[in-house]
């Protein structure tokens, strides 16, 4: 085999592994990851917590443009209206952050609801490999219902449409 056909396969293999990343990530009908949250600030979360549960599963980042307009309209609209409702859990998770990253962010944003480290993309990882915000909603079954990679005014309110009927 030449030089340039090495070439090729060796480009062919890194396409062909790089479409099964892809295809790793959750799809709907999927089951909710196992996971664990451990933050000093809002304590520990562990998969017995969510069962029976609708679960909304942010992944974002601080320094993320799209990240900051889909956690201030969770702040606005969608915090308020489901944070009492026991059904309903939210994980808000920062990608690459730590609790001291979170804290120092939050002073400046002041949102309620808690922010989950994820130093190491260890929970991140179960879901995707690249893109943030996203959303993932699961029903109480634990499976995966609804899910978004980025952010559009359209998608957050199909959204919370398909929250309301989840509940």
């Amino acid at each position: 085999m030449n030089r340039n056909m090495k070439k090729l396969v060796m480009m062919f293999m890194v396409l062909v592994m790089a479409i099964g990343v892809q295809a790793q990530e959750l799809k709907v009908g999927d089951a909710l990851p196992k996971f664990e949250l451990n933050s000093t600030v809002y304590g520990n979360i562990k998969p017995a917590d969510l069962k029976g549960k609708v679960v909304l599963v942010s992944l974002f980042a601080t320094w993320c443009g799209p990240c900051q307009k889909e956690l201030a309209e969770v702040q606005s609209t969608l915090w308020p209206k489901y944070k009492d409702n026991k059904n309903f859990v939210m994980l808000v998770i920062g990608r690459e952050h730590t609790d001291e990253d979170l804290q120092k962010y939050n002073e400046r944003k002041k949102f309620t609801f808690p922010l989950y480290p994820d130093p190491k993309r260890e929970v991140f990882s179960l879901f995707a490999e690249k893109s943030i915000p996203r959303a993932y909603l699961f029903g109480k079954d634990g499976k995966l219902i609804y899910s978004s990679v980025g952010y559009t005014e359209e998608e957050f309110q199909k959204l919370m449409k398909t929250i309301e009927s989840a509940l």
